[in-house]
């Protein structure tokens, strides 16, 4: 291997635990705990990753990771903090850090995250197109919906973003790192190795959001994510968070933007797409009644109806996802919704801390309080956004035609349930 790491730590037991990991591994070692002198020692050495920490007595370590990525911004640098949270990791990965990682940290994951550096995690966005959807996504939604296995995806780069969960109220964050052929979707943190896959046997709660949890740790409102995930048939990917998924603005569109931005590797491995035989059933069929069902599709078609009091009404929304364009743009905008008078009952149970006139629609006995919608609809949409997400845990994309009528998410996990004992038949 003879690749050389630059560990710059002031800690010396640091260092040379590091020099053991690293030397057993086949690495050139060179390590440092005085860090003004960082800059000369990557002219000199070359490194092809550093190891920087945070917290260095001489000089900020996130203000050296500025200097590097200014002056060196071909090194991956991976930053390490024994005070770590997920705002500092998104601030760090904002200025370009490879990955955030915190002590005491595992060698397995210490490697992995060396492994993801080195492999190149550097692809730009389409500078033609910044904001939209290149023509490779394009493609790429295309083959989603074609018959037969379709290539397995990560995104081409990580992803970063940061906000407030809408429960929690806290601040959160969400970093996106490319995964491996067959890694599937899986939730992790900075301060342990916890893995919570997204499967649906990992589901602990549908109430107002849907929560997984796994080993002892929980991450809440997924659904969101993985509705974006779920359009663009991503099926490898490392998720970085905290307790909750940020919700941004109460939508899927910024989730889309930065996925249409970093754009998506198809990888060697293939996928079968889910493709239901045929009819599934929840609940009893008929109008005005709650069911959901799903039948046999060539691709994923969702037929929606909503009914609530006014001001809402009854709503009715037929979608198909024949590319992630069609969803960013019929879908992904529409926002999370709830009643002024529910929100007394959320903070009983401790929920909706953090809803705010900016992340959520705010319904009234009358009207809209706070926002002017995007859809007349808007409201049956985002029910559709929120399906999508649930129907996700299966894994994998699906091929089917999903009718439902007045559903949420524990409906949505049943018939997710449903589908998957269906596939063991």
């Amino acid at each position: 291997m003879n690749e050389t790491v630059l560990v710059v730590d002031d800690e010396e037991r640091i260092r040379s635990a590091l020099r053991g990991i690293l030397s057993d591994e086949g690495f050139r070692v060179v390590d440092t705990g005085h860090a003004p002198n960082v800059m000369e020692l990557i002219a000199r050495e070359s490194p092809a990753i550093v190891l920087l920490d945070v917290w260095m007595p001489e000089m900020d370590g996130i203000e050296l990771l500025r200097r590097i990525k200014s002056e060196q911004p071909r090194v991956p640098v991976i930053m390490i903090s024994g005070h770590a949270n997920i705002q500092s990791a998104v601030a760090a990965t904002k200025l370009g850090a490879a990955d955030f990682i915190q002590k005491p940290f595992s060698v397995s994951g210490l490697l992995a995250s060396i492994a993801r550096a080195l492999e190149g995690d550097s692809a730009g966005p389409d500078p033609s197109n910044p904001r939209g959807l290149s023509a490779q996504l394009r493609a790429a939604g295309r083959k989603a919906i074609c018959a037969g296995a379709i290539p397995q995806r990560t995104v081409a780069r990580s992803i970063v973003t940061g906000g407030q969960g809408l429960h929690t109220g806290l601040k959160t964050g969400v970093i996106l790192h490319p995964a491996p052929p067959g890694f599937g979707i899986v939730f992790t943190s900075l301060a342990d190795e916890t893995a919570i896959s997204v499967r649906f046997e990992n589901v602990t709660d549908t109430g107002y959001n849907t929560t997984l949890t796994s080993g002892g740790r929980s991450v809440r409102t997924v659904e969101h994510l993985l509705s974006a995930l779920h359009a663009f048939a991503i099926t490898n990917l490392l998720i970085k968070t905290d307790d909750e998924v940020p919700a941004l603005d109460g939508s899927a569109l910024e989730f889309c933007k930065q996925i249409g931005e970093a754009g998506l590797t198809e990888q060697d491995a293939t996928v079968e797409p889910i493709r239901i035989k045929h009819k599934i059933m929840i609940g009893e069929e008929g109008d005005g009644l709650e069911f959901i069902k799903a039948e046999p599709a060539d691709h994923l078609i969702i037929d929606y109806t909503l009914d609530y009091p006014k001001p809402i009404g009854i709503q009715q929304l037929h979608f198909e996802l024949t590319s992630p364009d069609a969803y960013t743009r019929e879908i992904a905008p529409a926002r999370t919704f709830g009643f002024v008078r529910e929100f007394r009952k959320l903070a009983e149970f401790g929920l909706a801390s953090g809803g705010r006139l900016d992340n959520l629609i705010l319904v009234d006995d009358d009207k809209v309080v706070n926002t002017t919608l995007r859809f007349p609809d808007e409201f049956a949409r985002h029910k559709v956004l929120d399906l999508m997400g649930d129907l996700y845990l299966l894994g994998r994309p699906l091929h089917a035609h999903v009718t439902a009528s007045k559903t949420g998410h524990s409906d949505n996990l049943a018939l997710v349930k449903a589908i998957h004992a269906s596939l063991q038949s």
